[in-house]
């Protein structure tokens, strides 16, 4: 399996979080999977999505970013920076997006990955959306971890649900483009619960990674559920946090 991790984090070796990411580099080759990552700090990734992107204008009296990516791909103008990471994500089979949750959130430079490398009529639009997204037939998962504790992301917890908090990435950036999400991956309050508790993480982030095959993915309604008017209730019964998985 071809496997691509995007990576974001600030301190480059001793973080709980390079730890990690060391130990899922080691487990997918040990398995016999292809690695390839992007460690968007250390590449100095530039994360503005910004005019300077573009080369050539469609409408150069005012930036429509989305659009002007699309006028790129036709024109064969994207950015060199861009044009990297784009073939990344369509070589691998499998995606990992690892980072230290930031305000419910992924840090800014993540954040500007996707805003700039997930380009319109490439990896979504033009038909390319949800189930027909650009980017289907891979599978993708979250790795995180924060400072609170486990009791604190469940759903009566003072944070709430997990998922709730993931939700952007795992419906609005991932499944919306095609990928199949399998559970993240979230490692609780590393700093403040020992060696032996990180220790555990790092032993049960190599268990997930050596069964991905058998994994089942997260379940979201798919574009048909909605109809062709694309309301905004689907035409079955709700999914409900219980049926995630």
């Amino acid at each position: 399996m071809k496997v691509f991790i995007l990576y974001a984090h600030p301190e480059p070796d001793a973080s709980f979080q390079a730890e990690l990411h060391r130990r899922g580099v080691e487990t997918l080759k040990s398995e016999g999977h292809e690695v390839v990552v992007s460690d968007l700090y250390k590449m100095g990734f530039n994360p503005v999505a910004s005019a300077d992107d573009f080369s050539i204008r469609r409408f150069p009296e005012r930036l429509q970013y989305d659009r002007e990516q699309k006028f790129a791909v036709d024109n064969d103008a994207l950015p060199e920076d861009i044009k990297a990471e784009l073939e990344k994500i369509f070589w691998c089979d499998f995606f990992i997006v690892q980072f230290p949750l930031y305000w419910f959130s992924t840090p800014a430079i993540l954040k500007g990955w996707f805003d700039r490398v997930f380009v319109n009529s490439v990896v979504y639009g033009a038909g390319k959306r949800y189930e027909t997204g650009g980017l289907k037939g891979r599978k993708a998962m979250v790795v995180t971890s924060c400072g609170a504790y486990p009791e604190m992301f469940e759903p009566d917890g003072v944070m709430g649900d997990i998922n709730v908090a993931l939700w952007h990435l795992h419906n609005g950036t991932l499944f919306y483009t095609g990928f199949e999400v399998l559970p993240a991956f979230v490692a609780y309050s590393p700093v403040f619960l020992g060696q032996e508790a990180c220790d555990k993480y790092l032993n049960d982030y190599s268990t997930r990674l050596k069964n991905i095959d058998t994994t089942m993915p997260m379940k979201f309604h798919p574009l048909t559920d909605f109809g062709s008017d694309f309301k905004l209730k689907p035409d079955v019964t709700p999914l409900s946090a219980g049926h995630r998985r």
